[in-house]
């Protein structure tokens, strides 16, 4: 769930900074881009969780297999 929220917190930043520029409201286009850097920065951490899980397991896998 938290890849789809990601995706659609950057969608919704795109399209906050595209309209904050074509009617030159900078807060909103601030905002937009504030949103894109924060999905973004959410994928990263979640990227890095899930390689962890992965490495884990791979750890869990390896010692099942010297006993």
């Amino acid at each position: 769930m938290g890849d789809l929220s990601n995706k659609a917190q950057n969608v919704t930043g795109k399209a906050k900074e595209k309209v904050g520029d074509l009617t030159g409201d900078q807060e909103l286009k601030g905002e937009g881009q504030a949103d894109q850097a924060e999905s973004k920065l959410k994928q990263a951490a979640a990227d890095v969780k899930d390689g962890v899980r992965d490495v884990a397991d791979r750890v869990k896998g390896a010692l099942k297999r010297d006993k």
